[in-house]
C-alpha cells in the first residue's frame, strides 16, 4: 500500500495482554520475625514490630506476591506470554521479535545464582514451541524501566518496517535476590506481564504516539549488588540487591516528571488530555510525589481524580512486571475503579537501576 497516497502512517498498538500474579501472598506480618541491620552491619535498635507500620505508611505496601519454589522468571514469563497470545488471538509463529525485560535471569530456589544462558527470551520461545527462525529473541536488562524500554524498541522496529508483531515481556523474581536482613526486602515482589504490539496503518494517530528515555549514569550505583547487611550471613559471598532509597527517591522526583512532559511535548498532547498515568509501582509515596511534581510543572494545583492506578499495595514492587501487569488488569476490567476507553490518552512512566528513566504516550485504539 502507498501510505503517502492514502495519507496513512504506521503506528504501534497493543492487541493483547496477559500477566502472571504468583499465588504466594506474603503479608507484612510475615516479616515480624525478621532481624534487620543497617548498611554498616549494625542491628537496628527499633523493634521490627515498630518498623513494619512505618514502612507500610511510606510505601503503601500491605502484601506482595512470591513465586512458589518450583518456578523461575522464565516460567512465569511464559505464563504471561501465553495469556497475551491468547488474548490477542494470534498464531505465535507470526511474531517477529520476543523481547524479555528482566535484570537477574533465572534464579532457582535451591541455588540462588543467576542464569543468563540461554537468554530468557530464547527459553520463552522454546517453551512456546515457536519454530519460526525469523522470530528473533533477546533479553533487555534496563532496571525497572526495562519493559517500557522494550515497548520503545518494538515501536522502533515497527516504524522501521522490520517487524509487524512483537511480544514484549517483563518478568522478575525479586524474592530470590532480596536480603532478608535489609528493610528494603519488604518492598520486593515477583511477577510477569506481557503484551503483543502490532503494526497498524492509520490516517489518524493511534497507539504509541511518542516516547522518551534517559540514562543518568552519574547515579548508576544507587542500585547495586552487595553482601547482606548482616555480617554473619552465610554464605559470605552471596550478593543481594541494594538500594540507596532516599537518593533514588530524590532523583526520581527530579527526572520522571520531566521525561513525562518531554514525551507529551513530542506528541503535542496537552496535559488535560491524559486519562490515566501508569507509573512503575515502586512505592506509593514516591509515585504520589512524582505525580504532584508533574502537575506542578504545568501550574496545575488540582490533580485529576483517579488518574493514577495503584497495585503496589497488594502486589508489591515486581520491577519490570509492574507496568505490564497494571496495564493488563485495567485492560481486562480487573482493577476496580479503572478502565480504558477508546480514544483515551494514557501515559506510561518508569524509573530504575542505571539510573534509567522513560515514558510513553499511548492512545487507546478504537
Amino acid at each position: 500500500m502507498d501510505l503517502k497516497k492514502h495519507g496513512q502512517r504506521i503506528y504501534s498498538i497493543i492487541i493483547g495482554s496477559g500477566c502472571y500474579i504468583p499465588s504466594r501472598i506474603i503479608t507484612n506480618n510475615d516479616f515480624l520475625t525478621s532481624s534487620f541491620y543497617d548498611e554498616n552491619g549494625h542491628k537496628l535498635a527499633r523493634a521490627t514490630a515498630e518498623i513494619i507500620p512505618k514502612f507500610s505508611d511510606i510505601t503503601g505496601i500491605l502484601e506482595r506476591r512470591y513465586v512458589t519454589d518450583d518456578l523461575v522468571a522464565s516460567d512465569i514469563a511464559v505464563f504471561a506470554a501465553e495469556s497475551a497470545i491468547g488474548n490477542a488471538n494470534i498464531d505465535a509463529e507470526t511474531l517477529d521479535y520476543i523481547i524479555v525485560a528482566h535484570n537477574f535471569g533465572d534464579i532457582k530456589e535451591e541455588n540462588r545464582r543467576s542464569e543468563f544462558v540461554p537468554a530468557l527470551a530464547s527459553r520463552v520461545k522454546h517453551r512456546l514451541g515457536i519454530k519460526n527462525p525469523d522470530t528473533v529473541c533477546y533479553d533487555l536488562p534496563f532496571g525497572c524501566a526495562g519493559w517500557l524500554q522494550g515497548m520503545i524498541q518494538a515501536d522502533f522496529y515497527i516504524h522501521a518496517r522490520q517487524a509487524k508483531r512483537v511480544l514484549v515481556i517483563g518478568a522478575e523474581t525479586l524474592s530470590r535476590i532480596c536480603d532478608p536482613h535489609d528493610r528494603d526486602s519488604m518492598l520486593y515482589a515477583d511477577g510477569a506481564g506481557a503484551v503483543i504490539v502490532e503494526a497498524r496503518e492509520s490516517a489518524t494517530p493511534v497507539g504509541i504516539l511518542s516516547h522518551s528515555s534517559h540514562t543518568y549514569a552519574e547515579h548508576a550505583f544507587i542500585l547495586r549488588m552487595d553482601k547482606s547487611n548482616n555480617p554473619d550471613y552465610l554464605p559470605k559471598d552471596q550478593l543481594f540487591l541494594k538500594m540507596q532509597g532516599r537518593t533514588l527517591y530524590e532523583q526520581a522526583l527530579k527526572v520522571v516528571p520531566l521525561v513525562i512532559k518531554e514525551s507529551l511535548d513530542k506528541a503535542d498532547v496537552p496535559v488535560e488530555s491524559i486519562a490515566k498515568i501508569l507509573i512503575h509501582q515502586a512505592n506509593k509515596k514516591m509515585m504520589e510525589a512524582i505525580l504532584r511534581r508533574f502537575y506542578d510543572e504545568f501550574g496545575i494545583k488540582q490533580i485529576p481524580e483517579n488518574i493514577m492506578p495503584i497495585t503496589v499495595s497488594w502486589l508489591g514492587n515486581s520491577s519490570v512486571a509492574t507496568l505490564p501487569t497494571l496495564y493488563n488488569l485495567i485492560a481486562k476490567n480487573q482493577l476496580s475503579g479503572h478502565q480504558f476507553n477508546n480514544g483515551e490518552i494514557i501515559v506510561f512512566a518508569s524509573v530504575g537501576a542505571g539510573v534509567n528513566v522513560n515514558s510513553v504516550v499511548y492512545k487507546i485504539p478504537g
